[in-house]
């Protein structure tokens, strides 16, 4: 996704309303593009200081810029999610008030963010403290939670999701989120940090030692950029790459089962995760919503939903392990989802 990709989802009247995702990975604003439409603007949420050769004094860098040009030392605040402590708190409320910044969203706003379902009240607080202590968000700022946030624009251009009756999951970097919603009530909470993004990271960055019999190691950043390029369920193809080796020249090698094994581990444990522990719980506590919400669509959002044919594969093992037909709708761009849907509920509020 281009970082300015406009849609024509609000009225005029609706101008002031800003939807905010500040995540581990990426962060994305959907603000008014100031022609009447909307304009949505994905940057990694990272950062990196340095001193101006003139004047001395440190400025900001952030988002790509940051982790090309500064790779040595750019700062990746919100590795678990959330803002920590102290430290990670102040770069997150630099970072984040360099992105409004550069993109001239208005103070006059009213600004609805996602919070992830983590079970950490001091980090959720953090994150609250960061957005709502920005400069923008003068009208109004709320939270929801990004599983409704992302699963809004899976159900149509509207808000129908908030009267309706269903599970979204959400597969995220840092933790996969499933919930049950009931005309927007949060119905069985669940979350784990055992089967995300970051996990497939981590796996490709081994497979890949060992496909390359130990001549090759990438670092985590190269794993991710591999998954988003180059992962693809049905239609994967093998590619090269190439790094410098020590003492000078070069060597080239070619990735093929380090990318897909990793990703069609994740799919399976994700099923798992929502056949056998997610929808058992859900059931026990809510039968009636349960059983509603197993007839209708489940969505899912969040960065891996963007990986080719992999929504498509995880309906058809959750149909198997659930031994029944399943339907799984995903937004038509899930890693922005979030922001997208805080965006329309912002634009109720105004």
């Amino acid at each position: 996704m281009s970082d300015d990709e406009s849609t024509d989802i609000n009225e005029s009247d609706e101008s002031a309303a800003v939807g905010v995702k500040l995540g581990s990975t990426r962060t994305v604003l959907d603000i008014p593009d100031g022609r009447g439409g909307r304009e949505r603007h994905s940057v990694l949420t990272c950062l990196a200081t340095y001193e101006d050769a003139i004047t001395g004094e440190e400025k900001v860098l952030f988002g790509e810029e940051a982790a090309v040009e500064y790779p040595d030392r750019v700062r990746f605040m919100l590795r678990s999610g959330l803002p920590e402590d102290d430290d990670s708190v102040a770069d997150a409320e630099r970072f984040f008030e360099a992105v409004v910044d550069a993109h001239d969203v208005p103070e006059d706003s009213a600004v609805v963010y996602a919070v992830p379902t983590i079970d950490n009240e001091a980090g959720v607080e953090n994150l609250k403290s960061v957005i709502e202590g920005s400069s923008i968000g003068e009208v109004e700022t709320r939270s929801y939670p990004e599983s409704l946030c992302g699963a809004i624009p899976a159900y149509g251009d509207g808000l129908d999701a908030i009267d309706e009756v269903f599970v979204s999951v959400n597969l995220g970097s840092t933790t996969m989120e499933a919930c049950a919603y009931r005309r927007g009530e949060q119905l069985s909470p669940f979350s784990t940090g055992s089967v995300t993004g970051n996990e497939v990271d981590r796996r490709i960055v081994a497979a890949v030692e060992e496909e390359t019999q130990g001549r090759v190691h990438i670092d985590r950043t190269t794993a991710r950029e591999y998954k988003e390029q180059h992962g693809d369920v049905y239609d994967f193809e093998p590619f090269t790459d190439v790094v410098q080796q020590p003492g000078g020249g070069s060597h080239e090698f070619t990735v093929d089962r380090g990318v897909q094994e990793p990703i069609d581990r994740y799919i399976d444990e994700a099923v798992d995760v929502v056949a056998n522990e997610f929808l058992p719980e859900l059931a026990n506590d809510h039968m009636k919503p349960y059983q509603l919400a197993l007839g209708r669509p489940l969505a899912a959002t969040g960065g891996m939903a963007c990986i080719p044919g992999l929504v498509e594969e995880f309906e058809k093992r959750l149909s198997e392990e659930l031994d029944r037909d399943v339907e799984v709708v995903s937004p038509e761009e899930p890693a922005v989802a979030a922001a997208d849907g805080a965006a329309r509920i912002a634009s109720r509020l105004v």
